[in-house]
């Protein structure tokens, strides 16, 4: 591991001490905070499976119940008898914080609720009625998953930028520091040395005289 190009002095080896306390603190800090989020992450995933099966079932059955309702009803029925929303909502975003992550927050507010079925039960069949009233309630789930989803992402990415800071600090900064130290070390004692060894002389010289 190639050290720094620094002076080998005494003040140099107080300040590369220093810096190797606060990298060292700093990986063990961004390593628990990697095992938080990616445990965080895990909880989230089992989350998003979970309402995605749940969603993808009620809305392939909600699609084949509109399936035959139009196989049995004309498709200017159809497109009469939906035309008209019984409902009206409003998206509510938000953020909140998960380690250190912005992520998204969705919520729905009904500013208008009239009939779920605004049309006449004897033009149409059961089927659309059925479809109808779960696609209506799967709303909220698209909400939820969406937000699950991009809450996934954007935790991937940070783990990912996390796992980056920690192996630079792991495989780079740190050993380059501990390296520069020894050489650092090395250096003064084998000065210190070589000024003993002189002063050695020096009176060894001025005794003889």
């Amino acid at each position: 591991m190639a050290r720094l190009n620094v002076n080998p002095t005494r003040m140099e080896l107080r300040r590369l001490k220093t810096r190797l306390k606060t990298a060292t603190r700093g990986h063990k800090l961004l390593k628990d905070k990697s095992d938080e989020m990616i445990r965080q992450f895990m909880i989230y995933i089992r989350e998003n499976k979970r309402l995605r099966e749940e969603v993808e079932g009620e809305l392939s059955q909600a699609l084949k119940e509109f399936m035959l309702a139009r196989a049995v009803t004309s498709d200017s029925v159809i497109e009469e008898a939906i035309a008209m929303p019984g409902v009206k909502v409003e998206l509510n975003t938000s953020e909140k914080n998960v380690m250190s992550v912005g992520v998204p927050e969705f919520g729905i507010v009904e500013k208008e609720h009239g009939d779920l079925y605004p049309y006449s039960f004897a033009s149409v069949t059961s089927e659309l009625d059925s479809s109808i009233a779960t696609l209506s309630t799967l709303l909220g789930k698209l909400l939820k998953l969406a937000e699950v989803e991009k809450t996934c992402n954007m935790l991937a990415d940070e783990i990912e930028k996390n796992r980056r800071r920690v192996n630079a600090l792991e495989y780079v900064m740190i050993p380059q520091l501990e390296e520069t130290i020894k050489y650092i070390t090395m250096k003064l004692d084998e000065n210190e040395r070589s000024s003993t060894i002189r002063l050695m002389k020096v009176k060894s010289m001025i005794e003889n005289r």
